[in-house]
């Protein structure tokens, strides 16, 4: 049985500047609390002060925080670490980030309970293995003697939570612990999740920026903005009758509409058409065949101006392709043209104009960002490259390129970590068109990003391809988000193409079944929903 929660005047600070101002709030044992609100809000250093615990640069600087009894923010640095992981637990959103690579799942999950002498470690290991069977993981008995990079990441995500449950604790912190996961396999782990906190009767906080999510799993949701409660009432009441014109703009954006682009040019001139594509890793056989092959006899065409998505579940090939056509995995057969020619499959290979007319956006810009150079000096190696600007031509794209995202000119002497993910994500757009490209491969460019500021990117990329004429491969797993930008969409599975929709169609049937189960699995923004896909039989086990 979960314990209650009382939070009163929490104020949090980092370096003069209140990140979370006067919070208070309270939660019964046994309840589900939401916090909600965008990148910055205070979601996740408020999750974090339940613990007694502050980042980096961060001071809890008043307030308090109870648990049961006890008084959080007073206790000395041993009663702390007796706190965290005994009765306090946290699910973090990258599970892959979180385990050491080098020893074995069960090594880890059984540690809180070792650590903190609750159990034997041959009892801890009884427990994990009913754990797993709890969160519907497969081969319960045998999957703990694997290593991290042996398992799903839907699978990781459901491990670490039965790290965070095998203490048996008071509360238990999920901090976007499906976000990076696909709808197919995000379903299955939010069941497993749900499943275990209501059987547990735990006291939970599930932080999220998806109201869509939350919805399936919260008793009540707290509105964050700017570090300041805007309003706390059950999941019901937000959703059926938000007080704050801030929840309602939440409420919107979790619902993407159709954007509208530049449509292809009226002469219908073909950019870029992949023919009888394979590719995969590891060395080739004797046929020339990739040892572990991702994708397989893929056939598509791509006109002018227009926008194309590629969906299907994690592994389906989505990413492997746009990194074909980018020159960053040699496909195994098949052909790549483009505007006519056959581009050569490597990047070492081809010409810098062939470099330049391709371009590609990755999913997380915090990796794909040079964190020691300032956003000027990575704006300006492009253009240096492919322009050869330099001087005040070199600063006029520069702050050019930021109006063109709508960033201030003033990042530009900032370094990428001083940046939200919203305002890294649009540098790494504008990286990417300083080059005057005339195809960019957008790889899961929001699928990190809340929903205002994902909405906000989705509204920049149809605007910049109304007025620049630029065409896109839209990479993504969620099918909402590839409705609201593309002209057609492609199913995957598997490394196969196994349908293409024109925008007409997306609606309207008959589709294949992958296409419904993809359209189905995309959480819908009402309570119940969750249900009613439980009394559906279940996909997989992801």
């Amino acid at each position: 049985m979960g314990a209650s929660v009382t939070v009163q005047g929490l104020t949090i600070q980092a370096g003069g500047q209140v990140l979370v101002d006067g919070l208070g709030f309270h939660i019964r044992p046994g309840e589900v609390l939401a916090l909600i609100g965008e990148s910055g809000s205070g979601k996740t250093t408020t999750a974090l002060a339940l613990m007694g615990h502050a980042r980096h640069g961060c001071t809890i600087t008043g307030g308090s925080v109870r648990i049961g009894d006890t008084d959080v923010l007073h206790l000395s640095p041993a009663g702390q670490r007796a706190l965290r992981g005994r009765r306090v637990a946290y699910i973090a959103q990258s599970a892959a980030a979180s385990f050491n690579p080098s020893r074995t799942v069960m090594d880890q999950v059984v540690e809180p309970a070792c650590i903190h002498r609750l159990m034997s470690r041959a009892e801890a290991e009884a427990k994990a293995v009913q754990l797993f069977r709890e969160l519907a993981l497969p081969n319960p008995e045998s999957i703990g003697q694997r290593y991290p990079h042996q398992v799903s990441g839907g699978q990781l995500q459901r491990l670490m939570a039965a790290m965070a449950l095998i203490a048996d604790p008071d509360l238990v912190i999920l901090d976007e612990p499906t976000t990076a996961l696909d709808v197919t396999t995000q379903i299955e782990v939010l069941r497993a999740f749900r499943r275990v906190v209501r059987d547990r009767k735990a006291t939970a906080v599930y932080v999220s920026h998806d109201l869509a999510v939350v919805a399936q799993m919260a008793d009540h949701i707290l509105v964050l903005r700017n570090g300041v409660m805007q309003e706390m009432a059950t999941t019901e009441q937000i959703l059926a009758e938000p007080a704050q014109p801030y929840t309602r703009s939440l409420l919107a954006a979790a619902q993407p509409a159709p954007r509208e682009g530049g449509a292809m040019s009226c002469d219908g001139q073909l950019l870029l058409e992949v023919r009888q594509l394979s590719a995969g890793y590891g060395p080739l056989d004797a046929r020339g065949k990739s040892s572990k092959p991702v994708l397989q006899d893929i056939d598509l065409k791509l006109y002018r101006g227009q926008a194309i998505g590629v969906i299907g579940e994690s592994g389906s090939g989505k990413t492997t392709l746009a990194r074909a056509v980018a020159g960053l995995v040699a496909p195994s057969a098949g052909q790549i043209h483009f505007n006519g020619a056959i581009l050569k499959p490597t990047v070492a290979e081809r010409t810098k104009d062939e470099l330049r007319r391709v371009q590609i956006v990755f999913q997380m810009a915090d990796t794909a960002l040079n964190p020691s150079q300032t956003i000027e000096c990575i704006l300006a190696r492009p253009l240096q490259f492919y322009k050869g600007l330099r001087g005040a031509a070199l600063q006029q794209r520069i702050d050019a390129l930021l109006d063109l995202v709508k960033l201030p000119r003033t990042v530009a002497g900032r370094l990428p970590g001083g940046l939200s993910g919203g305002q890294k994500q649009r540098v790494n757009l504008a990286r990417a068109l300083a080059a005057d490209p005339d195809l960019i491969l957008c790889d899961e460019v929001t699928s990190a990003l809340d929903t205002v500021v994902g909405a906000a990117v989705l509204d920049l990329i149809a605007e910049l391809r109304r007025e620049l004429g630029v065409s896109y491969l839209f990479i993504s797993h969620d099918l909402h988000t590839v409705k609201a930008v593309c002209d057609e969409i492609v199913v995957m599975q598997h490394g196969r193409k196994l349908a293409q929709v024109a925008r007409a169609d997306f609606d309207r049937g008959p589709h294949h079944p992958y296409y419904q189960l993809l359209e189905r699995s995309v959480p819908e923004l009402r309570r119940g929903w969750l249900d009613q896909m439980d009394a559906a039989q279940p996909v997989h086990s992801a």
